[in-house]
């Protein structure tokens, strides 16, 4: 049986924020990762994990056109992302619809 991966709120981790601009997103994670440092918590056997969820969140909300596809996309912007879509070009125009046999998009 496949293991489930919950999703990750990045806005969560970093304890910041929808809104958060970038100042507050930098100052957060700064101060978190003082706090959430393996070193700081040796005792802790998810400090590491949660160290890490803390650079992975704070590399997305910092960049933004990653912070972008992640508001749009939310859990899937990785998969948009690397399949090239834009956050920008979704919701553009109308659908293109299934052509039938013999028909092109000329003979529309």
């Amino acid at each position: 049986m496949p293991s489930t991966v919950d999703f990750k709120d990045y806005y969560r981790v970093m304890g910041v924020d929808r809104a958060a601009d970038e100042k507050a997103v930098r100052s957060a994670f700064r101060q978190r990762a003082k706090e959430m440092h393996p070193d700081v918590n040796r005792d802790d056997p998810k400090a590491e994990e949660q160290f890490k969820d803390l650079n992975e969140a704070f590399e997305v909300l910092s960049d933004p056109e990653k912070r972008k596809m992640y508001d749009r996309f939310g859990e899937d912007w990785k998969r948009y992302q690397d399949a090239g879509v834009s956050p920008d070009d979704i919701g553009r125009g109308p659908a293109p619809r299934p052509m039938s046999s013999g028909e092109t998009p000329a003979s529309w």
